[in-house]
């Protein structure tokens, strides 16, 4: 039997249609839409809508509701990691970190990832399946939820950076993001949003030209094609003179700096000459680097660079006129980069 259509999912047109479909009015989508954006995962804690109504979305719908694995809090208490299981039994993960600034979720876009980059968890196992806009949603709600347990600040900033490749399930992110900003939701500012990409070409045209203005980031990790092609299995499809082409067209159409990651590998992609390279691609190109610090996992052979061969880098950088910055590293203790958690959980229980 089919599984019931999630509500979580829908936008506010979508809910008040099949409000007219139930011979109701469609004033008590917006009713619902609130309800649903504030958390809450019952039909009858919703108290403004009438019992008959409430019998008709019990008969006929749900509302995603994620189950908590575990949940891990970092030394520091400003990091939290979280494994949900989803209503089909597959994990995810998702992560908040408390700033100075505010708190921001970096939550999963797809059950495992198919883009195969050779220094990433969440690769492992290949892509299982995309996630629904409700089920990306779910994980702020819940994650959000905790935090208020906790007494922590409420999230004000998302990362679509968690496992999997958001423009590799573009439909879907789309919508979350519209739904996330919605003034009668949670109402998260398109400038609060940050979306990472490894560089799918195609879809970072078609996001500049949606006119979204959300934040870019573009993994990047190479300034030459032959080594991102060892590093990052997208490289085959796309060159980095495209990826950057790609990176500037959306900057011209939105006006948003965008952000380039650089994960430093050792003996891969951390010499001086690389750093050479990387500023004469960037030059004049109003953009940032962020540069990564190896998050080392387990079971995968690359390894983190040397700490004289990540300032060397870094100063490089700075000395040609390029903004950047290290990438401050948090949740090191609670397995927090993509797919580490759920790749230590379901070893577990393997036994």
């Amino acid at each position: 039997m089919a599984e019931k259509p999630d509500l979580l999912d829908m936008t506010l047109e979508e809910l008040e249609r099949i409000f007219v479909s139930l011979d109701e009015k469609p004033f008590r989508a917006r009713q619902l839409f609130k309800w649903l954006h504030k958390g809450t995962t019952s039909f009858e804690q919703m108290t403004d809508l009438p019992a008959t109504l409430i019998e008709k979305l019990n008969s006929g719908y749900r509302i995603e509701r994620l189950v908590t694995l575990e949940r891990l809090a970092s030394s520091d208490k400003r990091t939290v990691k979280y494994l949900y299981l989803l209503s089909d039994n597959n994990i995810i993960e998702c992560v908040s970190m408390q700033y100075p600034y505010g708190t921001t979720l970096c939550l999963s876009t797809q059950v495992g990832c198919r883009m195969g980059c050779s220094f990433c968890a969440s690769t492992t196992g290949g892509l299982v399946r995309n996630l629904t806009a409700g089920e990306m949603l779910a994980q702020v709600l819940a994650a959000d939820d905790d935090l208020a347990e906790h007494n922590k600040p409420s999230i004000n900033g998302l990362v679509l950076m968690g496992c999997g490749e958001p423009l590799d399930n573009y439909d879907n992110v789309l919508k979350f993001i519209k739904l996330v900003h919605n003034p009668l939701g949670l109402n998260i500012g398109y400038r609060n949003i940050t979306l990472s990409t490894c560089g799918l070409v195609p879809k970072m045209y078609t996001l500049a030209d949606e006119g979204l203005n959300i934040n870019l980031a573009v993994s990047l990790h190479a300034p030459y094609d032959s080594i991102r092609r060892e590093i990052m299995k997208i490289a085959h499809a796309y060159s980095v003179a495209e990826v950057i082409s790609a990176a500037r067209y959306y900057f011209d159409k939105t006006g948003r700096r965008v952000t380039f990651e650089y994960a430093l590998i050792s003996g891969t992609n951390d010499k001086p000459e690389h750093a050479e390279e990387l500023c004469r691609l960037l030059r004049g190109f109003p953009c940032h680097v962020n540069v990564i610090p190896l998050n080392e996992v387990k079971h995968l052979s690359r390894k983190r660079s040397s700490e004289d061969r990540i300032k060397t880098f870094i100063s490089i950088l700075q000395s040609k006129g390029i903004n950047v910055t290290r990438r401050r590293e948090m949740g090191l203790d609670i397995n927090g980069a993509c797919g580490q958690l759920k790749a230590a959980y379901l070893e577990k229980e393997r036994g």
